[in-house]
């Protein structure tokens, strides 16, 4: 199954809900969470600090610059996401549709790229398998 990643976003602070929309809002995430962890898509969910708590590192020369705040001003920015494993697009943009009316913010759904295979000549993917016999303590 092919991993992908449901970014939330939002602008500012957050959807514009009520106290009583915001809890049943919490309440709407926490069953998708359930239903996600107990159909084995579940791999990995979290929800980020406000913006203003970013720090961006940028490679400068040989050197590194540490700044406060986003490394892009935009109006929108990254509040959460899942990691979910689903057999395709499709089944993935149906969890999106659900998460989306629970969290009541836009999803954007985006498979990972593979991870290539190891070569297995590669002296440090070598296995007693794999490995030649000086390798393997022959």
């Amino acid at each position: 199954m092919t991993q992908y990643l449901l970014s939330v976003y939002h602008a500012g602070t957050g959807p514009d809900l009520t106290d009583e929309e915001m809890r049943q809002s919490f309440a709407d995430v926490d069953a998708f969470n359930d239903k996600v962890i107990s159909t084995g898509a579940f791999v990995f969910a979290g929800g980020l600090r406000p913006v203003e708590s970013a720090t961006t590192v940028r490679r400068s020369g040989g050197d590194f610059l540490v700044t406060d705040g986003p490394y892009l001003e935009t109006k929108e920015h990254l509040g959460g996401f899942w990691v979910l494993e689903a057999a395709d697009l499709d089944a993935a943009l149906a969890l999106a549709r659900e998460a989306t009316v629970a969290c009541r913010l836009p999803v954007e759904v985006r498979p990972f790229a593979p991870v290539p295979a190891a070569d297995a000549a590669s002296p440090d993917t070598a296995t007693p398998d794999t490995a030649t016999p000086d390798e393997a303590g022959s």
